[in-house]
């Protein structure tokens, strides 16, 4: 019901793109051969409850929606699942006990405290009891935690092994900051680092992600190195396409 979380789990690489609030952007990103759609509530001025007409051109699209909130907060996971994220990508999270907060925000009653607001999200059937429903919304909810501090490094054992979490994150820009190497990512200090984040991650059986490749890096480095989640610009792919296209036309 949930290929992205399928896919994770059977050892692939899944690769995304962001969107925005435009439903017509996000349709038409849908079905180009994504596996996911992020749309980002940290660093933007949308705001998850804003999302749902993008989130429902998605319907029956490839791809599948995935929300980053602006905190760990309840509420904001509570909007980015109520306007049908099938992922929800939660910053800033430092030891075993954020995790946890995170996973029992997301799930419902017995394995968490989500507010039920009715069927949420397109899990691609009917239930013949609402108990299904919940169990599905349960199982099949991608959980995402971002990797961004010395902290959440010291603490990568503790966050891995909290039942629930599918993905550690790496924040690249936050991460590279609290190492003392800003945006040089190349840097032996960060590329150690980004090791142990995988190495965590394997222990635990969960998938290590990047936020995204940083410019100018090849994607296949970082899923050398054991990386499974990340994303990549639309634009540029796009540009390049519609030149080539174009080329092709004969115009005189």
């Amino acid at each position: 019901m949930n290929t992205v979380k399928d896919n994770l789990k059977a050892g692939k690489v899944v690769v995304g793109t962001g969107a925005g609030v435009d439903p017509i952007a996000a349709g038409l990103l849908g079905d180009t051969g994504f596996d996911f759609l992020l749309f980002d509530t940290q660093h933007s001025t949308a705001q998850p409850k804003e999302l749902a007409p993008a989130i429902a051109a998605l319907k029956g699209k490839k791809a599948s929606p995935v929300v980053r909130v602006g905190d760990n907060r309840a509420d904001l996971i509570l909007n980015a699942m109520d306007a049908g994220a099938r992922g929800v990508i939660v910053p800033m999270v430092n030891t075993g006990e954020e995790a946890a907060r995170v996973v029992r925000a997301v799930k419902y009653y017995p394995e968490g405290d989500r507010s039920n607001g009715g069927q949420r999200g397109e899990w691609g059937k009917e239930f013949p009891a609402y108990r299904d429903y919940l169990d599905t919304a349960n199982s099949e909810m991608l959980i995402v935690v971002m990797i961004e501090t010395k902290q959440s490094l010291a603490n990568i054992d503790a966050i891995c092994s909290t039942p629930g979490i599918d993905v550690l994150l790496v924040g690249p820009s936050d991460f590279s900051i609290e190492l003392d190497v800003p945006l040089d990512y190349p840097s032996k200090t960060y590329q150690d680092a980004l090791d142990q984040v995988v190495a965590g991650a394997n222990r635990h059986g969960v998938a290590a992600g990047m936020y995204f490749i940083p410019p100018g890096m090849d994607p296949n480095f970082y899923i050398e190195k054991g990386f499974k989640f990340f994303t990549v610009p639309w634009a540029p792919m796009a540009a390049d396409g519609i030149g080539k296209a174009l080329g092709g036309i004969n115009r005189g």
